[in-house]
């Protein structure tokens, strides 16, 4: 069937003015706090090879829109913005002084099912710490995160934050079958947490379950991690300082009232390294921006570097930002058609100073006037 004249293709939508007027105020109010935090805007471009860009991304390859450029190779909309700031990070900027920081506004496209509510266009607003490896790096992320949503008057927020390696080796100390490990995986991934607990309860340890499913009600002081420090596992260990660490920092800054640690918080098992956050605010069921450590992407661009980096998710975001974009007021010019000239050199004057200007043809007018909205 023939799309009517007013519809669009489903996942996409229209930004009215309103609205557009809000999105660039809050991006105008990140631009500044990533910049003052020494970051650098990048762009790049909407269309990637498939066998570059599209291999190294995240996102699984059912969700990308593909296309067949004019030189017959596989091109694909970005669906992220990360593997192609490593791809020029590795050829435009690849004499640069490290460590990189970068941000950037974006949208990114994915493919959806037939769902309402599900978009196909995404729109981003991110940083990338590329080349800096360690607690400081990530705790930086947090910090600047917080500090972003600060100043876009975010309702009431925390970020929550996981460890790949931690999760790992908690589950390995308890689980020796790869295929119920897998399976445990997989029921984070997709936030069945209920299977989840219901797996764990059939393993044979029931001590050691039991203080699993204790750390999974989520941790909002940083002593509750400091029973893993003796666990069995470096693994383990290892991720419970980094996290304790991360948490210092945060303290030093103000910030430890807005972190939560959880056990269970998992994004792609295959691409994060490290540590994982989400960011949630009220009145929002979904993530408001989410990130993590992802050290091995950059090998894929033939240059191994640490890296680290969140994106917002300004669908969601715009929903909790406390931030009233009023219409500018406007001057109409009204003017008869013999003083047009006279008309126009005023509405430049009025623009110069500030105004908003409008030109009106009205006849019945016998000399220039204006009137304020």
């Amino acid at each position: 069937m023939s799309p009517e004249a007013f519809e669009k293709p489903i996942g996409f939508q229209d930004v009215p003015p309103k609205l557009a007027r809000k999105k660039r105020e809050i991006e105008s109010r990140l631009s500044h706090v990533f910049s003052s935090w020494g970051y650098q805007e990048v762009m790049t471009p909407m269309l990637e090879y498939a066998e570059t860009v599209g291999r190294a991304s995240a996102i699984s390859e059912d969700k990308m829109f593909r296309l067949i450029g004019q030189e017959r190779a596989m091109l694909i909309l970005r669906p992220d913005q990360t593997a192609p700031i490593a791809r020029m990070v590795n050829s435009l900027l690849q004499h640069e002084a490290l460590p990189l920081r970068l941000f950037y506004h974006a949208s990114v496209f994915r493919t959806q099912e037939y769902a309402a509510g599900r978009r196909a266009e995404l729109y981003q607003s991110g940083v990338e710490l590329i080349g800096e490896p360690g607690v400081k790096a990530d705790a930086e992320l947090l910090a600047l995160a917080i500090t972003a949503l600060q100043a876009c008057q975010t309702s009431s927020f925390r970020l929550v934050v996981g460890h790949v390696e931690l999760l790992r080796g908690l589950l390995e100390s308890i689980c020796p079958s790869e295929e119920q490990r897998a399976q445990l995986t997989d029921f984070l991934i997709h936030r069945d947490y209920v299977g989840f607990e219901a797996l764990l309860q059939q393993l044979e340890d029931k001590e050691a379950v039991a203080d699993i499913l204790q750390l999974c009600r989520g941790l909002d002081h940083k002593e509750y991690l400091e029973p893993l420090l003796s666990h069995s596992s470096n693994r383990v260990v290892k991720a419970a300082k980094q996290l304790i660490r991360i948490w210092d920092i945060l303290e030093d800054y103000g910030y430890e009232s807005y972190l939560t640690v959880d056990i269970r918080l998992l994004g792609n098992i295959n691409y994060y390294t490290g540590m994982y956050l989400e960011g949630f605010a009220d009145g929002v069921g979904f993530a408001i921006l989410s990130g993590g450590r992802y050290d091995q992407l950059y090998e894929q661009f033939g240059r191994p570097l640490p890296a680290t980096g969140f994106a917002f998710r300004m669908n969601n975001l715009i929903e909790t930002c406390n931030i009233e974009c009023m219409e500018p007021k406007k001057t109409t010019l009204f003017y008869p058609k013999l003083q047009r000239k006279a008309a126009i050199a005023k509405s430049k004057e009025l623009r110069e100073l500030g105004y908003t200007v409008v030109l009106q043809i009205d006849d019945t007018q016998t000399d220039i006037v204006w009137r304020e909205e």
